[in-house]
């Protein structure tokens, strides 16, 4: 499903869309379950009382089904590297956003984590230890009101800079985010919208946001990592497109 295009706009922009990418039948099965974890009711808006509801993972048929398509695995070697991921063994984290008036929260800036430290911390390091990419797969119809996730388009070029001096034991998050969130500020934004079954597979470092429900159908997503095998190799030999987009954001 990617295109030699496709993967150039990944490596420049940070993201692509996979259009269809889990069949509908699929996405619906996990809908229903999605549904029953959250204790809310989809025929009646009186329960859904919070701005947005966490789910953890699931690991049910239709998860692993929905994270292993074959255009998905085909994706994934495309940018990652064949043999160079783990097949996901089920999906989460699910951030469900409902149409609420208050601030959910958890709208800011920001690139994921992708290991803990020593000390139980968050971290990111240049080799992105333990997340090969972002990935997020969308249960539902997501429109422009319907609190699509926000994209800094470019931004995970800002990102190694701020990493290359940080060897393998890389950076607390926090303080990375505190540093890329401001770096990446002038970069143009787009919204992850989209239909149900819909996947938008990004680069580790990408910069992005939360954002407040606006419309009137609840909003299921997905937006677990894929696992590598190992880290990065940014020593230039055959550099996939996760790794292109690394060494084309370090200075010099």
């Amino acid at each position: 499903m990617l295109t030699d295009e496709d993967v150039e706009r990944f490596v420049e922009e940070g993201f692509v869309r996979l259009r269809g990418a889990v069949p509908r039948t699929t996405v619906e099965q996990c809908r229903a379950e999605l549904w029953e974890a959250s204790g809310c009711d989809p025929d009646d808006p009186s329960t859904w009382t919070k701005p947005v509801v966490r789910l953890g993972g699931f690991a049910t048929p239709p998860f692993r089904a929905a994270a292993n398509t074959p255009a998905l695995h085909a994706a994934y070697d495309r940018l990652a590297g064949p043999g160079r991921w783990d097949a996901p063994m089920g999906l989460g984290t699910f951030p469900l956003r409902f149409p609420r008036d208050e601030d959910p929260g958890d709208d800011g800036w920001h690139l994921d984590a992708s290991f803990t430290g020593d000390g139980g911390e968050y971290r990111v390091n240049l080799r992105s230890r333990g997340r090969a990419l972002l990935m997020l797969f969308l249960f539902s119809d997501v429109g422009p009101d319907d609190a699509p996730t926000r994209i800094r388009v470019g931004s995970h070029l800002d990102v190694p800079a701020l990493l290359a001096d940080a060897g393998d034991e890389g950076r607390e998050w926090f303080g990375l985010c505190q540093e890329a969130v401001p770096a990446s500020s002038g970069r143009p934004e787009v919204v992850a919208t989209g239909e149900a079954g819909d996947v938008y597979l990004c680069h580790p470092f990408l910069i992005h946001a939360a954002q407040r429900h606006r419309g009137s159908v609840p909003r299921f997503m997905a937006q677990p990592p894929l696992t590598p095998t190992g880290l990065l190799d940014l020593t230039g030999a055959s550099p996939t497109p996760v790794e292109r987009s690394v060494l084309k954001g370090l200075p010099g």
